[in-house]
């Protein structure tokens, strides 16, 4: 063991890993988790970009997570990567070399191939609640008088009413979702490479999922969003986000 000079362990160090890149990629100048600098170690036709971090530091933090993604999507920002689960860490280069680059190289190699030219967009569509409650209120009598016959009742009063009504809407909602994230995807799937439909919690949730898309094709996905989005602004909000690392087309890394 070696004793620093004011009698303490010297803290040793780890190699955080957040992507694999095509070797001899130029890096974004940025820092990664805890300020660290970022470099890269290359086997063959890919390279692992890592940063030092404390062995057995936590990374529990929302700053951590924050910094991992900045780095990734950096790295996108400049060419194809494949990201690396985040908090994967290894001793040192021949770590990286043994466990992670030589036993997948053409694997990563294949994939960065597949992802050159293309991009992650997240795309999420969600409803105004009001609007769609007015919906299924005024297109059902069920819902329609059961609402009316609630309404001002004190609760404990019209417990078994409300329960119903509740059934009812969630049902009804739930179709209208089905039909409007169906409509929503038969119109941006022919300019998508692939897609990941995302699971979604919530009253106002439409369809959320990650788009992997054609550089030279989002243009033509963005006018086709920006159409549907102004026929339906009054019941439902569109985003788009990105363009992202392609964090959900790569699988385990």
């Amino acid at each position: 063991m070696t004793v620093t000079r004011d009698g303490t362990e010297p803290r040793t160090e780890a190699l955080l890993v957040y992507g694999v890149v095509r070797a001899g990629s130029e890096l974004p100048e940025i820092t990664g988790v805890g300020g660290s600098a970022l470099r890269a170690v290359a086997h063959g036709p890919v390279a692992a970009v890592v940063g030092a971090v404390e062995e057995g530091r936590s990374l529990a933090h929302k700053a951590d997570l924050t910094a991992y993604h900045q780095v990734v999507d950096a790295l996108a920002g400049r060419g194809p990567v494949v990201p690396v689960r985040f908090g994967s860490a290894l001793a040192d280069d021949a770590g990286v070399v043994d466990d992670l680059l030589a036993p997948q190289e053409d694997r990563l190699a294949q994939l960065l191939d597949a992802l050159e030219g293309r991009s992650q967009l997240v795309l999420r569509a969600r409803y105004v609640e009001e609007a769609v409650l007015a919906e299924v209120v005024a297109a059902d009598p069920r819902i329609r008088e059961l609402n009316d016959r609630t309404r001002g009742v004190p609760e404990q009063m019209s417990w078994a009413d409300r329960v119903r009504l509740g059934e009812l809407v969630a049902h009804a909602v739930d179709q209208r979702r089905q039909h409007d994230a169906d409509d929503l995807l038969d119109r941006v799937l022919p300019h998508v490479v692939e897609h990941q439909v995302r699971r979604g919690a919530g009253l106002d949730h439409v369809v959320e999922a990650a788009l992997l898309v054609d550089d030279d094709q989002v243009p033509a996905l963005e006018q086709v969003l920006e159409t549907y989005a102004e026929a339906v602004h009054e019941r439902v909000r569109l985003s788009l986000m990105g363009p992202l690392a392609p964090y959900d087309f790569v699988g385990e890394a």
